[in-house]
């Protein structure tokens, strides 16, 4: 995924993590972020809230992880781990 093509929502962030069992306090540090500013993404209904420089540092971190977001296409936004992960 782009991030120019797409935001994710907080519920992909959420998700994305919790695929990988890492703990917000191991994405935060990861994005260079503080956890409420992690939480606060999380908890966003719809496209993830906050500056839009601390949800691509999240994202970046989770796909450096091994994830990958989908974006809405008409099945519904989610994630997965890259094959190659």
């Amino acid at each position: 995924m782009s991030q120019k093509d797409h935001t994710p929502t907080g519920r992909q962030i959420a998700a994305a993590r919790a695929l990988l069992a890492m703990g917000q306090a191991t994405l935060a540090e990861a994005a260079s972020i503080s956890v409420p500013t992690l939480k606060r993404m999380e908890a966003s209904v719809g496209a993830a809230a906050g500056m839009p420089n601390n949800v691509r540092a999240v994202v970046a971190a989770l796909e450096a992880a091994g994830i990958e977001f989908i974006p809405e296409n008409g099945g519904g936004a989610g994630v997965r781990l890259k094959a190659d992960a």
